[in-house]
């Protein structure tokens, strides 16, 4: 019942987009959204890598990382096989935006350098309400970090296996953890319930412990440990995207 309340109020998100430039906020300018969407088709034909702006309105109580690696999921940015996707997420009631990176450009779009672009380009142009001159600063800023001189990127095509098997191997290690965290718990009760049987049977005198018998043992409960696969394909292309990149707010 609360799964499914909690999917009814989730943020619904667009399907993809046939441009690179999508508005659901009406903030842009068409002129304005015009020049973007021919500056990023023209960077992705010179480059390969592929980049999208989202523009909404309000997160509706959502975290920012969780709706853009959701929408670059759905949306599939970049090439398949080459993860070469970007995408520029912005929430205007929130004041918060998000630059997500795929898999393959993490090496060349690192988070520090999503951060930077984020404090140094987008987000004092958009306290000014300047926004189409922060998209446009931040775009710019992107491309030159992954594609200096307009060169096309490296891409790392295994990073995507190795993010994967950190996953796998954190995953294994909570498992362990927790099993053994079991077992002492269960070995601990065990013990503390045979000591009270015995104290209760030399009390009373019996062979055996009788009803009601208290079993004392006493534990804080134990934190379970918590982790995320940032998996799956996300992109125009078949692109896929771990959660890499940067978020920050104006």
């Amino acid at each position: 019942m609360l799964l499914a309340v909690v999917l009814a109020v989730a943020l619904v998100l667009p399907p993809a987009p046939t441009g690179r430039v999508n508005d659901y906020a009406g903030l842009l300018q068409p002129s304005e959204r015009q020049g973007l969407e021919s500056f990023l088709a023209e960077r992705e034909a010179a480059t390969g890598t592929q980049m999208a702006i989202a523009l909404f309105r309000s997160l509706e109580g959502e975290s920012v990382e969780d709706v853009a690696n959701r929408l670059f999921q759905k949306w599939r940015l970049g090439h398949k096989g080459l993860d070469n996707g970007v995408l520029l997420v912005v929430f205007l009631q929130d004041r918060k935006l998000r630059i997500e990176v795929g898999y393959g450009l993490e090496a060349v779009l690192t988070d520090a350098e999503a951060d930077q672009i984020i404090r140094n380009a987008i987000a004092p142009r958009f306290r000014e309400q300047r926004y189409a001159a922060g998209l446009e600063a931040g775009a710019v800023a992107v491309y030159e970090r992954i594609a200096p001189g307009g060169a096309r990127p490296p891409v790392d095509t295994g990073a995507r296996e190795r993010r994967q098997a950190r996953g796998e191997s954190s995953a294994q290690v909570y498992l362990l953890t927790f099993l053994a965290l079991i077992g002492v718990t269960v070995g601990g009760l065990a013990l503390e319930a045979s000591r009270q049987r015995g104290y209760t049977a030399a009390r009373r005198g019996w062979g055996r412990s009788g009803p009601g018998i208290w079993y004392g043992g006493g534990w804080g409960s134990g934190g379970g440990g918590g982790w995320s696969g940032g998996g799956g394909g996300f992109s125009g292309g078949g692109g896929s995207s771990g959660g890499g990149g940067a978020s920050g707010s104006w």
